[in-house]
């Protein structure tokens, strides 16, 4: 199948799929009203083969080095897949399949697949890294931006995390878990029970965003949007937590968004 867009209804809600940009979420609407900050960079897209920043772009695997492309100097950040076309796989009126072949500058071969589901309630995001050859590090997330302001309302943030992971001035994790500071926040907290996170809009709108996942970022220093990212592991997490994906265990993850009128 083409990567032409996709338009997922369900009720009121509607989800515009983008495959041939970075398999991304383009736009949410609940009953006319976009969630989600528009433009070619926003949406929702995914964070795959790793999230956040690699440091210098390096990661070990074993004996050996790998360097990424520095998209973020002196970075290398969010992966690869936000920047390739997408294939469908499927698609139906409320669910569509994506796949993604790893390619340079990845290192190894490998297939993403991400199924992204609509209900008239909640978008529920699935995605898994699987290998046929070699084993290698890696990580899955998601990275949404939805709008600060809904039809003038602005958002509030909930959440109750264990931990903060201390931030150095390289924008990457220390090692040090510290108490949660009070925002604005760019930086990796961990929920051990899961991703649990609310965005109010009073009187408009409730979103929870979850995820059986522990690692979530958020980011709220922009004045048009705030984003909400759960991940498989923390920045740099390909050199300091990895996750292999073996032939034989993918790697799997899953979000749902789930809203309710207030």
């Amino acid at each position: 199948m083409s990567n032409e867009p996709i338009t997922l209804t369900a009720d009121d809600a509607e989800a515009t799929v983008l495959p041939g940009n970075g398999g991304r979420i383009g736009g949410l609407r609940v009953g006319g009203t976009e969630l989600l900050r528009q433009g070619e960079r926003y949406g929702c897209f995914p964070m795959v083969p790793w999230c956040g920043r690699i440091r210098e772009g390096r990661f070990r695997d074993g004996a050996v080095v790998h360097r990424m492309p520095l998209n973020s100097p002196p970075h290398a950040i969010h992966g690869t897949a936000r920047d390739a076309a997408w294939r469908t796989a499927r698609a139906t009126a409320d669910e569509a399949v994506l796949t993604y072949d790893l390619t340079d500058p990845w290192p190894y071969s490998g297939r993403v697949t991400q199924v992204i589901a609509l209900t008239g309630d909640a978008l529920t995001l699935t995605m898994s890294v699987e290998t046929y050859e070699s084993s290698f590090p890696a990580q899955i997330g998601w990275h949404p931006w939805f709008n600060r302001t809904l039809d003038g309302t602005g958002v509030e943030i909930a959440f109750d995390p264990a931990w903060q992971e201390e931030r150095g001035d390289d924008h990457l994790p220390t090692g040090n878990r510290i108490d949660p500071k009070p925002g604005p926040w760019d930086d990796c907290f961990g929920m051990p029970d899961g991703v649990d996170v609310t965005l109010t809009w009073p009187e408009r709108l409730e979103l929870k965003v979850t995820s059986r996942e522990e690692w979530v970022v958020v980011y709220d220093e922009q004045e048009a949007a705030v984003c909400v990212e759960p991940q498989t592991g923390p920045p740099d997490g390909l050199n300091t937590l990895p996750r292999l994906v073996t032939p034989l265990e993918p790697l799997e993850a899953t979000t749902t968004w789930r809203w309710t009128r207030l």
